[in-house]
């Protein structure tokens, strides 16, 4: 098995957006290194000071460098039919692809990181970043941080890693359906290794443990796995893989269940790369009162904190179709409805005009049902059109009221994402709808 150990210092972190200023490829046999390959490359961008500080590579020496298009031949044909080995590969590769993709060149070769590859290896050390890893095996590193010196001290660590079994490790490693190599460099491959294959939640910690994304699945081992595959070089997706540590999940009893429950812990935990359901709910509510001639009238106002109004909307434009509603079915006044301001309220007996107003709230009130949501163990419940709660309810046990219901659910905050699912899933599958006496 032949290996190019690769190397390389960038403008930044996102392919699509930095450059490579300089490479480093070292060619291995599997037995000895036997040939080095080092260039700068000019970026065409400005080399952040930081950057230049920790490199040592500045503008002035990349001005009259060789643009990576005009080494992108060379490139490709050192790497083409050999490993593409790296300490944290997916970074080094993305980089590598992209640019020789945009020369016209497309690298289709097996990666192997030599960060999972220690792991496995040398196991107990406490990190296994290139310079603690190089401390631990006696390897001394020269010019570090520079693609050279980097790649050199990548290329021995590979070498005592065959020296010890390594190969085995790596023909493992290699075989395609093998899911490690696909993993965030900071993330050990026995946390995937042990999601089950049942619906739930999962959510990723970065290093300080901290929720940084939360997603539900049909079968959680597969949906995690999903996220690291392909190689997209976007900017976010590039950011979310460096900073995932670590993963936990939630089992539960069905996918419908983990949807709402992903919702709640969306909604609780606001996690820096969820986008979507990650929007203040500004609600909107229809209010009741009497004015001092005796009518009731009914307004469209927001939702504010111990206020009940007799119907909440998500958006502004809900509460108005339904007032609309009402004011054509049940013969009401645009005016007292505060719907029309552009006329006077046509003046009718104050209490048969209540009464058609009580007609639209009790038609409303029709509406506001107790029912449960019940798919094999896995139940939710719905109480006077409001969202409850959820959890496991075994099958073969009898429901008979909602009280002995609520004892066994997880009573849990509603939501508008929630309450769309929920009645969407009911209109959906009317079968796994069961009425519940309040």
């Amino acid at each position: 098995m032949r290996f190019a150990i690769v190397d390389i210092e960038t403008t930044g972190g996102f392919p699509q957006q930095h450059g490579i200023t300089e490479i480093a490829i070292v060619l291995h046999n599997g037995k000895e290194v036997e040939g080095r390959y080092e260039t700068l490359v000019n970026p065409h961008q400005l080399i952040p000071p930081f950057i230049a500080n920790m490199t040592g590579i500045s503008d002035a020496m990349v001005a009259r460098a060789p643009s990576f298009k005009d080494v992108a031949f060379e490139i490709y044909n050192l790497l083409k039919d050999r490993v593409f080995v790296a300490h944290n590969v997916n970074f080094d590769f993305s980089f590598v692809k992209h640019h020789l993709q945009e020369s016209g060149y497309h690298l289709q070769t097996p990666k192997l990181c030599t960060i999972r590859l220690s792991r496995k290896v040398f196991p107990g050390f406490r990190k296994y970043g290139l310079g603690h890893l190089c401390r631990e095996l006696g390897i001394t590193i020269e010019n570090r941080h520079r693609a050279g010196g980097d790649a050199l001290a990548t290329s021995e660590v590979l070498g005592l890693a065959l020296q010890k079994n390594g190969m085995t490790v790596i023909n493992d490693m290699l075989k395609r359906e093998n899911k490690s190599q696909l993993l965030p460099p900071n993330m050990a491959e026995e946390q995937v290794k042990l999601l089950p294959a049942d619906p739930g939640v999962y959510y990723f910690h970065d290093q300080k443990g901290k929720v940084i994304y939360v997603g539900k699945a049909k079968n959680l081992y597969k949906r995690v796995v999903s996220h690291f595959t392909g190689l997209d070089i976007s900017k976010k997706r590039q950011d979310f893989l460096r900073n995932i540590h670590s993963i936990s999940h939630v089992v539960c009893p069905t996918e419908f269940i983990a949807s709402l429950f992903e919702s709640v812990e969306i909604k609780r935990l606001w996690p820096a790369f969820n986008k979507s359901q990650k929007r203040y709910e500004q609600l909107w509510g229809i209010y009741l009162f009497e004015d001092s001639r005796g009518y009731l009238r009914l307004a469209i106002d927001k939702k504010q904190k111990h206020t009940r109004p007799l119907a909440s909307f998500p958006l502004l434009v809900d509460a108005h179709r339904l007032l609309w509603k009402w004011v054509k079915e049940f013969n009401l006044d645009p005016v007292l409805c505060f719907l029309d301001n552009t006329g006077k309220p046509v003046i009718q007996d104050v209490d048969s005009y209540n009464e058609s107003v009580r007609k639209a709230i009790a038609w409303l009130d029709e509406q506001k049902q107790t029912f449960l949501i019940r798919d094999k163990s896995g139940c939710v419940l719905v109480e006077e059109g409001r969202f409850y709660g959820m959890g496991h309810i075994p099958e073969e046990t009898e429901l008979t009221h909602i009280s002995h219901i609520k004892e066994k659910l997880v009573e849990y905050p509603e939501n508008e994402v929630l309450r769309s699912m929920i009645w969407n899933y009911a209109e959906r599958y009317p079968g796994k709808v069961v009425k519940i006496a309040s």
